[in-house]
């Protein structure tokens, strides 16, 4: 089915090239590839008026996420009813270089994105609610404090005499435990984090982790497990062209934050005396896999049974996820990729601590 003026929509397109305090905007022609208008805003409520006063109603907007520097003008853009157009950095990085590798400005980068929301088929920008937003900036803090522990014991090894340095990590890991405590108290206040508290439940993963999965799962609305997979950057890259046949490890392409959190809860399954994805990862070794592949592909697995916790609002059951060798003449059991579908069942579950 054809959406009503999507014709007319795909013909032009308002790249935005986003900044701290203003915003390059270019608006393009699709056949001619002629800049229409162009003009530099500034990213203020008033910079935001004027282009939704200049800019016709039916021209989509394209811009990469920003974080919060781009999050006004995408929420002002769709409460007037604007179409707002997701620009993967990663792409349209690449799509920039295709189109003018030897320069880089704003203007550039506005017309080339917009040229890009032409070309290509680019996903809706997604905005977060409130109370997810708040939620997300609490995981961020709590990577940073992370992050500081992990430097200052390291540079606490390298400087013994430095005796500084003790009550500052004692401060950190007090802050990082009050920060803990202020995360799960508004998960468990916030109706749209339902799911955190069951996916709590699957080995490895805790409640900071839980937490951060439920984010993004209630922020992006996939539609299948591979896709999650995918945004993670947990899927293989297949190259099948000339002599190269076969996988080559990780696209790595999507949230890293992400891949790393589902690769320590992994690792976190090998100290579990009893865990399907252990079971799992040993199998994966057997079949001549390194220890990262195999961590990788337990990764892949954990994101799935999460995907499906919260899709069908079911709790953890290891049943489900182990995969057991089947004897001759039986029925296999699901594949490691497949969907597992979940009963109820509580588990022992670990935190992911820096």
């Amino acid at each position: 089915m054809v959406r009503k003026g999507v014709g007319e929509r795909q013909t032009r397109m308002l790249g935005i090239d986003v900044s701290k305090d203003k915003l390059t905007c270019a608006l393009c022609d699709r056949n001619t590839r002629a800049i229409l208008w162009e003009k530099s805003v500034p990213n203020t409520p008033e910079g935001f008026t004027l282009l939704l006063e200049q800019i016709p109603p039916q021209t989509p907007w394209v811009l990469e996420p920003t974080g919060r520097y781009g999050q006004a003008v995408v929420m002002a853009a769709k409460q007037a009813g604007r179409e707002v157009r997701l620009a993967p950095p990663r792409k349209a990085k690449q799509f920039l270089l295709a189109v003018q590798s030897r320069a880089k400005t704003d203007p550039l980068d506005s017309k080339g994105l917009a040229l890009f929301g032409l070309a290509c088929d680019l996903p809706t920008y997604p905005v977060k609610e409130a109370d997810v937003e708040t939620v997300d900036q609490l995981l961020s803090a709590r990577k940073l404090l992370a992050k500081s522990i992990t430097n200052f014991q390291l540079q606490q090894q390298a400087l013994p005499q430095a005796t500084i340095l003790a009550p500052v990590l004692s401060d950190l890991r007090q802050h990082l435990a009050d920060l803990d405590k202020q995360i799960e108290a508004r998960v468990k206040q916030t109706p749209a984090f339902e799911a955190a508290t069951r996916l709590d439940a699957v080995p490895g993963i805790g409640p900071v982790v839980a937490a951060a999965v439920t984010s993004r799962l209630v922020s992006k609305s996939f539609a299948h497990p591979d896709q999650f997979v995918a945004y993670c950057g947990l899927d293989i890259h297949v190259r099948d062209s000339g002599k190269r046949k076969g996988s080559l490890g990780l696209t790595k392409q999507g949230d890293a934050e992400m891949r790393r959190l589902l690769y320590l809860a992994a690792q976190a399954n090998l100290r579990c005396k009893e865990s399907p994805f252990k079971d799992q990862y040993h199998r994966e070794r057997a079949k001549g896999l390194s220890s990262s592949g195999a961590l990788c592909a337990v990764a892949r697995k954990l994101a799935k049974v999460c995907w499906s916790l919260h899709k069908h609002g079911t709790t953890y059951e290891s049943s489900r996820v182990a995969v057991q060798a089947a004897p001759k003449g039986t029925t296999q059991p699901p594949h490691e990729n497949q969907n597992p579908r979940p009963l109820e069942k509580k588990t022992p579950s670990l935190d992911m601590q820096p």
